[in-house]
């Protein structure tokens, strides 16, 4: 048994859902932002944390943002709209040794929970944090989920500094399993899903010594960036003008397809901030309804809590 809680829903999406009603008036003109169509943005492991962290705490529009981790500190970070505690619903902590097994261990018994985290998202950003047992454990199993899910994946994968040693190693080791990840990859061939690495080492050898602190900041800026880019701004210029031509076709209310956006999701990113910076992701928050989610974890699954 797990217990994962989901807050501070934001207010564009408090309302009702669509009924799957469909209007020949033009469907496009009736979609919702954030709501029809739902951007999420999910931050695995401690290192992807404080970066979505930054981002959350810009409010950006429609974004709906998760943290997930095998730290139960993470059900305290009230900048994100859901906290997934992959551990003990007794809150004890679960050291995972810095173990991928382990992590992934956690995260497949999680799956419920991720489904209904994913389920009916049109576009999702991920951002993993490698080296750990969390970050490289876990990212495989929620890229899985989300793949299945959403229209539109785009992962952020960020690689330790070379002085970190074997954690880089085993970053690298995890960036190769995502390759294995059959939906993500089926997604990637089709031309709706993209990964990219924010390698800490870039930092240095274009801006030297570099201050923890600015090091996720700078990777959330760059998130932003592209979320704005090329998600946000090509989804609402496609509705406004569908609101004023009125074009007549007819699709489900409760999903937006990639299909239906040129390009959207997957724009090529623009001038890089700095030297050999690849492009990033799209984020939205917001405030109001407090919700709280309790999920069935299959025990037979799941490790047991350190001793």
């Amino acid at each position: 048994m797990g217990t994962y809680e989901a807050e501070r829903t934001t207010s564009d999406r408090s309302s009702a859902p669509g009924t799957g009603e469909t209007d020949e008036t033009g469907w496009e003109s009736h979609l919702r932002l954030g709501q029809d169509v739902r951007f999420v943005l999910a931050a695995v492991g401690g290192g992807a944390i404080r970066i979505g962290r930054e981002i959350a705490r810009q409010h950006i529009r429609h974004l709906e943002t998760v943290a997930i981790n095998c730290d139960p500190k993470v059900q305290g970070f009230d900048e994100y709209d859901r906290r997934v505690y992959l551990g003990p619903d007794s809150g004890a902590e679960t050291d995972t040794g810095g173990s991928p097994f382990v992590g992934g261990l956690l995260a497949r018994a999680a799956e419920p929970a991720l489904q209904r985290i994913f389920h009916g998202a049109t576009f999702v950003i991920v951002i993993g944090s490698l080296g750990g047992g969390a970050g490289s454990g876990a990212l495989p199993y929620v890229l899985e989920v989300a793949s299945r899910n959403a229209e539109v994946v785009s992962v952020f994968v960020v690689k330790p500094f070379r002085c970190e040693g074997e954690r880089r190693a085993l970053a690298d080791r995890a960036i190769g399993r995502l390759h294995f990840v059959e939906s993500f990859v089926e997604k990637r061939e089709r031309g709706f899903a993209t990964l990219q690495t924010l390698d800490n080492e870039s930092l240095i050898q274009s801006q030297g010594r570099v201050a923890f602190s600015h090091i996720s900041q700078h990777w959330a800026s760059v998130i932003e960036e592209h979320i704005e880019r090329s998600f946000l701004a090509p989804a609402e210029a496609l509705l406004e003008a569908a609101q004023m031509s009125q074009a007549t076709a007819v699709t489900p209310m409760n999903r937006l397809s990639a299909a239906a956006v040129p390009g959207l999701g997957l724009i090529p990113p623009g001038p890089a901030p700095m030297p050999g910076l690849p492009p990033g992701l799209p984020a939205v928050h917001g405030a109001g309804l407090e919700v709280e989610l309790t999920f069935e974890i299959d025990n037979g699954v799941r490790p047991p809590a350190a001793q």
